[in-house]
């Protein structure tokens, strides 16, 4: 069912529950007055044949039924019955002989016990009153006919009402609906206009900051979001094609070259060396975009568990050791704290120890005496790692890039690299929602600050002041 039928339907059910409600008061309000009008006239109707009927010097049965003759009223088939306490029946006028009512001894006895009894005999409605000083119970009855045609009337009228409110309210709500999802159908025709191809269109907001604002911005900032992603995409799958293509090419062109003529042991054995490096650069930049991508999935594809923070940094000194023998990785763990439990982390070991590895690598790869040091501390229900390293340094403009996938730094010179190591380590923090920052200098170095949110939280004491 469109959207713009329910809501009509549901704006017509509002519409009509509240008139039902008001009709249903108004109904009962003049019901209610109705018979409270019956019941005064009735109950007139009998205090003035009581006090006739005490008057009998004065008032004869004759009389009284020739003013009960002459009296109008807005009933119609009036009857009057008085019955003294043996249950007989001592007075009776009626409009109509042939239409009289039948009072039983049982209503009689409730009469002189309430003293005052309203009932119904078919369509008539009546009213038993007792007499006390003249020991009489008078009954008078009539139907009234004027009342409850105007009650009729009233029910008629608000039925009518109601139906020609809920057509009002149909349309109206079906109208109302229509202007409401304007906006929504006029969004939609621009969404399905945007495409790959021109992802710079946007969705015009206009000046109104009411809802369909706050969503064609929330859509906008979306569609920003997959160029910035698809532009990243077609930057990291053009600069892999060229990463990959390069090795590729060099093992092509130097199997080419052996092959065009035969050659001596020497130079095989030279081209085959070249060919053997190439293939290990290349499974290598295979190897990085595997760990890449393994990185750029969501946390719930990774194996998480609680991590030991100070045995990752302890697993650095001998893997750098087998990466070259010249690195040295100093450990800092001064700032630890005694309670073990403060040193967790929740996330994949492998792929923590690979993002700091790749930090301490690069420090010790760029630095002249290929040092790098590594502090760990922990603060505020946080892990912090910092990597140090005295080395040429960044500048300002280069640190907004070197996250970027195959960006690499103008101070690398030929040292090998593909430009992946430190976009792989921003991915791998993320995935562990944790942060990372820099700070270089050309002439002091760069320090790398790795923060991973810890596992178990540890409520930090307060410092007693000092006496």
């Amino acid at each position: 069912m469109p959207v713009r039928l329910r809501i009509a339907m549901l704006f017509t059910l509002l519409v009509l529950s509240i008139l039902l409600t008001v009709g249903g008061v108004v109904t009962y309000i003049s019901y209610r007055n109705r018979l409270e009008a019956v019941k005064m006239r009735l109950t007139g109707r009998a205090n003035n044949i009581a006090n006739f009927l005490r008057q009998t010097e004065t008032f004869s049965s004759q009389l009284i039924q020739k003013i009960d003759t002459s009296t109008a009223g807005s009933g119609r088939d009036k009857e009057v019955l008085v019955y003294d306490n043996n249950n007989k029946k001592v007075y009776a006028y009626s409009d109509r002989v042939t239409d009289t009512l039948v009072i039983d001894t049982l209503l009689l006895s409730k009469a002189r016990l309430k003293k005052k009894l309203y009932f119904k005999r078919g369509k008539k409605e009546a009213i038993a009153i007792y007499d006390k000083e003249n020991e009489l119970v008078i009954v008078s009855a009539t139907f009234d006919e004027q009342g409850r045609r105007q009650l009729g009337q009233l029910e008629i009228t608000l039925w009518f009402s109601l139906l020609g409110a809920a057509l009002i309210s149909f349309g109206g709500g079906y109208l109302f609906a229509g202007r409401l999802l304007r906006p929504i159908k006029e969004i939609a025709s621009e969404v399905n206009d945007i495409s790959a191809k021109n992802l710079l269109q946007r969705i015009p907001t206009g000046e109104a900051k009411d809802e369909w604002h706050y969503l064609s911005s929330t859509l906008n900032l979306l569609l920003d979001r997959l160029q910035q992603t698809l532009d990243m995409h077609r930057r990291f799958i053009s600069n892999a094609s060229h990463e990959l293509s390069t090795p590729l090419a060099s093992i092509t062109s130097q199997i080419a070259v052996l092959l065009q003529r035969d050659r001596e042991a020497v130079e095989y054995k030279n081209v085959l060396t070249g060919v053997h490096q190439d293939a290990l650069h290349l499974s290598k930049l295979i190897q990085t975009l595997l760990e890449f991508s393994k990185a750029s999935g969501s946390e719930s594809g990774l194996e998480i568990q609680p991590v030991r923070i100070d045995e990752v940094l302890l697993r650095l000194p001998a893997e750098l050791a087998r990466t070259n023998k010249e690195y040295v990785v100093l450990l800092g763990f001064d700032d630890l704290p005694e309670d073990e439990d403060r040193l967790f982390v929740f996330g994949n070991e492998e792929l923590l120890f690979t993002a700091i590895k790749n930090i301490v690598v690069n420090a010790c790869k760029y630095t002249t005496g290929h040092r790098a040091l590594v502090r760990a501390s922990t603060r505020n229900n946080e892990i912090h790692v910092e990597i140090i390293d005295n080395g040429p340094g960044m500048r300002p403009e280069e640190l907004e890039q070197i996250f970027q996938p195959f960006y690499r730094g103008g101070t690398v010179g030929t040292l090998p690299g593909f430009g992946l190591g430190l976009p792989l380590v921003k991915r791998i923090i993320n995935l562990h929602k944790g942060r990372i920052q820099v700070e270089s200098d050309i002439k002091t170095g760069t320090t790398f600050l790795v923060t991973l949110p810890a596992a178990f939280k540890k409520t930090e004491p307060e410092q007693l002041p000092h006496s």
